[in-house]
């Protein structure tokens, strides 16, 4: 098999050699392109580009295959802790008992924030985006901790590194309580980290609040299939962003705003809406989905698709025995439920779904748990940021040791007007 190609430009003929991945994946090195013949490549999207060649996450799209590190998303969510996944993704490999322990134990007591935090979610609108909020706080941080900012300083990226997986929790719930006007609650060091999530969520000083384990199970288990998913628009930006040498929490902030978009992360927060309205209108699960397919722009189908999954998300799977046991054990039967199972059912069978490869993906059962589970609307994108936080980490890491490591820059093409002289106010 070749291991190069060539380019033929004019009268000049270039080799590009050919890279290969572990799992056979195959590019051309266009590295060299722009200084031996002037000229760059155009792709909208970046959807024929690889930015970096990485070892944390694969994914093949045509097969449905997502794997950490080698390990199969399947394995790791019957198996694994969030925790323990976080550890996986940041440190190349699964942690002994003894590095499991000591790293679930310093996560657990970096969970306080400072108190100043406090006067900081105050001065915000009661109406602020949970995801604004999250971002803010989350920039704010290097300015609490001043001493670990270094990105070149394995010591301090270390200790930001646990600071910033221990606190986003907090955050995030800071973020839920000013926007309903309840206090903010502490976490708790004897409880996980999806249980101390749920606890300073819903918990109240007024009443003792005690965790459903089926709850902390199944956020565990969310929070495990959203870790990493290779080159998407927040990591990318994460990485993009971190590549100024700027710290670890200018850079999540960063993409935290970019996964708050309705194309990236808030699309579980769109499923969800576009379910109620299926319910609120009184309308058949059929006569939403003929409206949709006839274009109607009040009647758009979210939770199916994929940019890179052209078979089906292995997450969804997973998601959707997670969603009907979760229900079953709570006890629960909701209408969105319901409607959920209608439209997969018709998307499966339905030759504009099929011909299209329009099938269900992670967003489309999550949040049918998160609404099940009681948390409001606005808070699924947060809790989606608060699993890809170690995915984000990993990912800007990796760049950082990379010995390729460069600032990112990328071309253009100008389209726009050539050579012209400024004209004078009056001459206008």
């Amino acid at each position: 098999m070749a291991d190069s190609a060539e380019l033929r430009v004019g009268d000049q003929t270039i080799n590009l050699p050919i890279i290969e991945g572990s799992e056979g994946e195959r590019g051309l090195d266009i590295s060299k392109l722009r200084s031996q013949t002037g000229l760059i490549t155009l792709d909208p999207g970046y959807g024929n580009t690889g930015s970096c060649q990485s070892a944390i996450t694969f994914i093949d799209g045509e097969k449905g295959i997502l794997r950490y590190r080698g390990i199969p998303i399947e394995q790791l969510a019957e198996k694994s802790t969030f925790l323990e996944v976080a550890y996986l993704l940041i440190h190349g490999k699964l942690p002994t008992q003894a590095e499991l322990e000591e790293y679930v134990g310093s996560i657990t007591l970096h969970t306080m924030l400072h108190e100043d935090f406090r006067s900081f979610f105050g001065a915000l609108p009661k109406d602020a985006h949970p995801m604004a909020a999250c971002s803010a706080a989350v920039g704010a941080l290097s300015t609490f901790y001043p001493d670990s900012l270094d990105p070149s300083d394995e010591r301090q990226l270390e200790i930001s590194i646990h600071r910033l997986i221990a606190k986003m929790p907090n955050m995030a719930a800071c973020a839920y309580k000013h926007s309903i006007g309840q206090p903010l609650i502490y976490p708790r060091n004897d409880l996980s980290y999806a249980a101390n999530f749920m606890h300073m969520m819903f918990a109240t000083p007024c009443e003792h609040y005690e965790v459903d384990p089926v709850i902390e199970k199944v956020l565990d288990l969310l929070l495990i299939l959203h870790a990493d998913h290779e080159q998407n628009c927040s990591t990318s930006t994460v990485r993009l962003v971190g590549s100024s040498m700027v710290n670890l929490f200018a850079s999540v902030s960063a993409g935290i705003n970019a996964l708050w978009g309705r194309s990236h992360g808030g699309a579980n927060q769109e499923v969800i809406e576009m379910l109620a309205r299926i319910r609120d209108e009184g309308i058949t699960t059929k006569q939403f989905v003929d409206r949709a397919k006839a274009g109607d722009d009040n009647a758009r189908l979210m939770g199916f698709g994929h940019r890179v999954y052209k078979n089906f998300d292995p997450r969804m799977k997973i998601i959707k025995k997670a969603c009907f046991d979760v229900l079953e054990k709570l006890g629960v039967r909701t209408k969105l439920l319901e409607i959920a199972v209608e439209l997969e059912e018709i998307a499966l069978k339905d030759d504009y779904f099929v011909e299209r490869k329009l099938y269900p993906n992670v967003d489309f059962y999550s949040g049918v748990i998160y609404n099940a589970i009681g948390t409001p609307a606005n808070m699924f994108t947060a809790i989606f940021a608060l699993g890809r936080l170690p995915g984000w980490i990993a990912q800007w890491s990796e760049m950082h040791d990379d010995p390729a490591f460069k600032i990112g820059r990328p071309r253009q093409i100008y389209t726009g007007e050539t050579m012209s002289d400024y004209v004078p106010i009056e001459k206008r």
